[in-house]
């Protein structure tokens, strides 16, 4: 297979409707679909890749009786449309803010023990001073966070570091340091216990983040340090909604950063078990993308927060 032409023109030549069908191809895997997605013929959407492959002089997806697959040259350009298209939706929020009368939009994503001591009162104070600004948030794992400031879905990430995220990528710049919390519903039968040791925690069931999360890997080097070798009862979800719900109706416990943890506490749903964990969680950074200049509306938000950490800091 030859390599691609090294010529940076060749890729102005390529259209957004090009882009855009690369991006439902690799959602699809089908060009039927792809083609129903966008709304032409399957004619129309064959012509259209087509093009692209004879602007670029390399084939992009491999076609097979059941549908396509990306080849490696494809992944690279599905990377950079789905880019590109994330910045078009973009300035399409932003000119449609502007048109309303509001100053920007602000995409922020941020893990869940990030909401309470710094998202909920930076983004509150922040709605106060800038009313006009449409917020956005989105709650998941920092793993997931991170490959969603990668597509440009986000503009920043409230989260921790991952191993191997691209160095050099991203700008981090650590803000709360915390410890891991054993949780469970306030009326538990262990809730009235001062002291409570790993063991006898295995025959209870468990909910937990999925394997891959900082706070999943934390506990799964607790246990292999704790010498412990016997399978839980796992039950797994990212969802803090789905956590606490199945906590409050159930003897399951499960573990959070304590500000989350002591959040709940606040409200009478959940309690910190007298648990010694081996392990401490990694500190929660701000992440941008190394290589993109934040809009006004984030670049305000990034200052007001680091401000926010530093006076609580002092």
């Amino acid at each position: 297979m030859s390599s691609p032409p090294a010529y940076p023109s060749l890729l102005l030549r390529l259209r957004t409707r090009q882009l855009a069908l690369l991006s439902h191809l690799n959602a699809e895997r089908h060009l039927g679909r792809a083609a129903a997605a966008m709304h032409i013929s399957q004619p129309a959407a064959t012509k259209l890749l087509q093009q692209v492959e004879d602007t670029l002089g390399v084939p992009l997806f491999e076609r097979h009786t059941r549908g396509m697959t990306p080849t490696p040259y494809g992944e690279i350009l599905i990377r950079y449309a789905r880019r590109m298209l994330n910045d078009f939706g973009f300035v399409q929020e932003e000119l449609v803010a502007l048109r309303a009368g509001l100053s920007g939009v602000l995409r922020v994503g941020s893990v869940p023990g990030a909401v309470p001591e710094l998202l909920a009162p930076m983004l509150s104070a922040y709605k106060q001073q800038h009313p006009r600004v449409s917020a956005s948030v989105t709650v998941d794992t920092s793993n997931v966070l991170i490959r969603q400031l990668a597509r440009g879905d986000v503009d920043l990430v409230l989260g921790r570091e991952i191993e191997g995220h691209g160095e050099g990528d991203y700008v981090s710049v650590p803000l709360l340091e915390e410890t891991l919390a054993v949780v469970a519903r306030a009326q538990h039968p262990l809730a009235a216990r001062t002291s409570i040791s790993l063991a006898e925690l295995v025959e209870v069931p468990w909910i937990l983040q999925p394997p891959g999360s900082p706070q999943r890997v934390r506990f799964d080097m607790s246990w292999q340090e704790s010498g412990i070798d016997t399978r839980l009862n796992i039950t797994e979800s990212a969802s803090t909604l789905v956590t606490t719900a199945m906590l409050e109706v159930s003897d399951m416990v499960a573990i959070m950063p304590g500000s989350l943890a002591q959040h709940y506490g606040r409200l009478g749903l959940l309690c910190v078990l007298p648990v010694e964990l081996y392990a401490r969680l990694p500190p929660i950074y701000l992440i941008t993308r190394d290589d993109d200049a934040l809009s006004p509306a984030a670049a305000r938000f990034v200052a007001q927060l680091r401000s926010y950490v530093e006076g609580e800091g002092g």
